[in-house]
C-alpha cells in the first residue's frame, strides 16, 4: 500500500469513526476521530487536514443539538408552544440524519482522493 493510499485510508478513518455513536459509544462522534488525529496527524497531512475538518463538523453538531434540544425543552414546558417543539424535534431528526449521510460522503469523497468540507462547520480548530 503506497503512503498516498495510507494517508487516504486514515484519513477516511477519520471521518468514518464519527459514527462510533451511532452504535452506543458515548461521544464517539468526538472520540473516534480524535484519536485517529492525535496518533497519526503528524505522520499525515491529510489525516491532519481530514481530522480537522470531521472534529469541527461534530462539536458543530452536538452545539446544534444541545441548543435544539433546550428550545424543544422550553417550547414543551410553555404548554402554548408544543408546535413549535415538535417543529423543532423534526429539524433536530433531520439533523442527526444529516450529520450521518454527510460523514458517509466526506468518507467516499476523501477515499476518491477528492476534497470535501462539511457545510455548517464552526472551524474550531485550526
Amino acid at each position: 500500500m503506497t503512503g498516498n493510499q495510507q494517508a487516504r485510508n486514515w484519513a477516511m478513518g477519520c471521518h468514518l469513526a464519527a459514527l462510533t455513536a451511532y452504535v452506543g459509544v458515548p461521544f464517539g462522534n468526538i472520540l473516534g476521530p480524535l484519536i485517529i488525529w492525535l496518533l497519526k496527524k503528524d505522520e499525515f497531512p491529510l489525516v491532519d487536514e481530514h481530522g480537522k475538518q470531521s472534529l469541527n463538523f461534530q462539536i458543530s453538531m452536538i452545539i446544534y443539538g444541545l441548543v435544539l434540544g433546550v428550545a424543544i425543552i422550553i417550547s414543551t414546558v410553555t404548554v402554548i408552544l408544543i408546535p413549535v417543539a415538535v417543529l423543532l424535534g423534526m429539524l433536530l431528526a433531520f439533523i442527526i440524519i444529516a450529520d450521518f449521510v454527510l460523514v458517509v460522503i466526506a468518507a467516499i469523497k476523501v477515499s476518491n482522493g477528492e476534497t470535501y468540507q462539511y457545510p455548517f462547520t464552526i472551524r474550531f480548530i485550526q
